[in-house]
Formats: structure tokens, C-alpha cells, sequence
């Protein structure tokens, strides 16, 4: 297991769409265990393969610190209700911003066993599953961001 670094704002892997994973191999287990390192040791909550520079459609996530989502080529299925709020990345250190997302969202995944599962989640689980989803196509939140991104420290003084 091992730290990688994360791609930040600006690196060109970041906006490119990334590959169905077809079999899991030696390789890409030692990504997610990486992945896994990665996020944690950088306090993030979700973390999609493409922010370690390798375009495969694998995320983690992990909004509760119990037990950690792998999502290999998530799809999601459904989404309804509304939840706006402050957003973060860690490819966009130190910015933070209001997005809407779904309040309700349905995916379907293979999981580390290569075995579909499907997911309903809400609240910060759906926005999560929906940011990272969204970066294995090549987007970042700021995209989607209303208004202005300010600097985390200034919103948590708020």
C-alpha cells in the first residue's frame, strides 16, 4: 500500500473520461488498496482513480469512517430530491463552493470481487457517489459551483 499524489486543478488527467474496468488483476487491487491510503491520509471522504492519475472507473468512498465504498464502473440508476450545500475536492486544495445535487441517488457497481451491487443513498453519500462519478468523466465541482469558490478557512469561520 502505498500514498499517490494527487492530481490537482489543472492536470490535464483530470478532464479526460476514463475505462470500464473488464477483470480485476493483481494491479488494479493495489490501486484501490492505494486509493484507500490516499483518501484517508489526505482527510478526504471519496476519491476516484483519475485524481491518482489512472483513467479506470473505480471510486472509494467513505462518508462515515465504518466501512469504505469500492465502486468499480458505478452507474447511477435513479436520482430525485435537491440538496444544496458546500462542496470540496481534494484535486482543489483549499476551495470550496455551493452545489446542488440529487438528495436521493441509485448506482449500480461491481465491487472489488467484481460482483454487481446496487447502492440508494442520500444526503452526503449521494452527493459524494455523484461528485466522484462525475470526475471518472472528466468533470470537477467547480462546473457546477453557484457563485464564487472562496477558501475553505473563510467559510469555516462563518
Amino acid at each position: 500500500m502505498a500514498i499517490r499524489k494527487i492530481r490537482e486543478i489543472g492536470d490535464g488527467t483530470l478532464a479526460k473520461v476514463c475505462k470500464e474496468v473488464t477483470e480485476m488483476t493483481p494491479r488494479i487491487e493495489q490501486l484501490i488498496d492505494d486509493m484507500l491510503d490516499t483518501m484517508y491520509e489526505a482527510n478526504g471522504v471519496g476519491l476516484a482513480a483519475s485524481q491518482v492519475g489512472i483513467l479506470k472507473r473505480i471510486v472509494v468512498i467513505d462518508t462515515t469512517g465504518d466501512e469504505p465504498y469500492v465502486m468499480i464502473n458505478p452507474r447511477l440508476l435513479e436520482t430525485s430530491g435537491e440538496q444544496t450545500g458546500y462542496e470540496a475536492c481534494l484535486s482543489v486544495p483549499g476551495k470550496t463552493g455551493v452545489v446542488t445535487r440529487p438528495n436521493y441517488v441509485k448506482v449500480r457497481a461491481l465491487d472489488r470481487d467484481m460482483k454487481p451491487f446496487e447502492l440508494e443513498a442520500t444526503e452526503l453519500l449521494a452527493r459524494a457517489i455523484c461528485h466522484e462519478v462525475e470526475h471518472l468523466d472528466g468533470h470537477l465541482y467547480v462546473e457546477r459551483v453557484e457563485g464564487d469558490l472562496k477558501n475553505v478557512e473563510d467559510v469555516e469561520e462563518e
